[in-house]
């Protein structure tokens, strides 16, 4: 500052002293400045004060719930396993007929007076709260057809005891995707402790066991489906290979070649041979040609694929895909080829306009490139004359079975099956010997005007306990045919 004695000597005026006290600092001036205002204004807010807080206490709660979540899936896949079981695997079938008979067992032992045990353990289980209905079809040892439905576990979660383990089991359906056959896309869920995974294990065997247990001797049909095979009705009991009575040595021949074929697998490989095999069975309708081929199935013990290639819809890289994926041990079956196809050589009004498949399609799902291996394959006909002959060569009918009209020795054979020793204790040798002679005496055991031996089962099963009723049959049936 300027000294105000020197400034009094020379005659200057003397400037007033100045207070620094009483000027504003520059932290003052910032805290009345129009941020600091607002704050203050905030700060002293209640509302504002309390919405922080809240906010605060939101966040928090958020990470302690991911924290709590992450924590509940680390202990999850510590503590826990789950199986997944997808409707595309097989193994999804069998673990529902495996769902249906643990439901019927537990439903017969709470039945039980003084299971006291199971009626305890059931008011602690969390019981089903969406079901869906499974519905068995069973013999009586009569004949008659019984069915029995059981209520299993639907969509959603649900807890069942296996083996005293507590198994969740969860239904999921996603309505977005389909199978191949049209069907939603399903998949099961099992869960249960770690500690106790084995009886995952332990409830899939049973489910395969159940299941095969099922088909043991039986012959199990499967039609096609989209692009996959499914399972036509229940498993058939298997036809024995003595219930078809064909002429003499054509079953012989066809078993014998089968056996041969199944055997010589690593020869066919070494040689760099094709390893399948093609039947054509041909003759007149209702002559067995169906039948022969299921009691062939039962005595290989091998299932049956049906095609129907009328059928439609059905393309040639459908039929290439359903020949290529047929299930294990299975026979596929063409039937009536001819009604399919017509001679190549015919005239397009002759044709058959509802086949969706190809000649050329036919062939190269046969023995084509993309064809696949390991197979039997059997084609019927009732006119064999109407094939063409690329389909006939070696390589895709490797052998030709006539199966005609009833011989004398086939009516011998079905004679002695129905009216035999073993159903009759009199001797019925004279009756046959009649019945014989009317069919001869009528030329009904010749080639072009024979019975087949379908009508004779017909008329067997028709006087099954009558077989002089059987021959009267056979004076109407010549008197019939003239």
């Amino acid at each position: 500052m300027p000294d105000n004695s020197a400034l009094q000597k020379i005659g200057l005026p003397v400037p007033p002293e100045r207070d620094d006290a009483s000027l504003p600092s520059k932290a003052s001036e910032a805290s009345s400045g129009p941020f600091g205002n607002a704050f203050s204004s905030l700060r002293e807010n209640p509302l504002f004060t309390g919405g922080l807080a809240i906010a605060a206490m939101g966040a928090a709660a958020q990470l302690l719930r991911k924290s709590s979540t992450r924590a509940l899936q680390l202990a999850r896949r510590q503590m826990l396993v789950t199986v997944e079981i997808p409707s595309s695997d097989p193994s999804y079938e069998w673990f529902l007929h495996f769902l249906a008979n643990h439901q019927r067992q537990g439903a017969a032992l709470e039945a039980i007076p003084g299971y006291s045990l199971s009626a305890l353990l059931s008011r602690f289980r969390p019981a089903p709260r969406e079901l869906a209905v499974e519905t068995r079809t069973m013999k009586t040892p009569s004949g008659a057809a019984v069915a029995d439905f059981v209520l299993v576990p639907g969509q959603g979660r649900h807890i069942i005891n296996y083996n005293s383990t507590l198994l969740q089991i969860e239904r999921m359906r996603d309505s977005k995707r389909m199978n191949p056959n049209g069907t939603p896309f399903e998949t099961v869920e099992v869960t249960t402790l770690f500690s106790r995974r084995s009886v995952l294990t332990e409830m899939l065997r049973e489910s395969q066991a159940m299941a095969m247990g099922l088909a043991e001797g039986k012959t199990t049909v499967y039609m096609s489906r989209g692009i996959e095979w499914q399972r036509f009705g229940a498993p058939q009991r298997k036809r024995p290979l003595s219930s078809v009575i064909l002429a003499q040595g054509v079953k012989e021949r066809v078993v014998n070649d089968l056996h041969d074929f199944m055997s010589a697998a690593d020869w066919y490989r070494d040689r760099g041979i094709p390893y399948r095999r093609g039947y054509l069975l041909y003759g007149p309708p209702g002559t067995g040609k169906t039948s022969f081929v299921k009691a062939i199935a039962g005595e290989l013990d091998y299932n049956i694929c049906l095609i129907n290639l009328s059928e439609r819809g059905l393309t040639d890289d459908r039929l290439n895909h359903l020949l290529s994926n047929m299930p294990e041990r299975s026979i596929a079956l063409l039937e009536d080829v001819d009604a399919a196809f017509a001679n190549r050589t015919q005239t397009a009004e002759d044709g058959y306009r509802g086949a969706n498949v190809t000649f050329s399609g036919l062939l190269n799902a046969i023995d084509g490139a993309a064809s696949g291996e390991d197979r039997i394959i059997m084609l019927t006909t009732n006119h064999a004359d109407r094939l063409d002959e690329a389909l006939l060569r070696p390589g895709r009918v490797d052998m030709k079975v006539e199966i005609g009209y009833a011989t004398k020795e086939v009516v011998d054979g079905m004679w002695e099956r129905f009216y035999g020793p073993d159903n009759f204790p009199e001797s019925t040798e004279g009756l046959k010997k009649r019945f014989l002679e009317i069919l001869e005496k009528g030329q009904l055991f010749n080639e072009d005007r024979g019975v087949s031996t379908a009508e004779l089962q017909g008329m067997f099963l028709f006087f099954k306990s009558d077989p002089q009723g059987v021959v009267q049959q056979a004076e109407n049936l010549v008197g019939a045919r003239g």
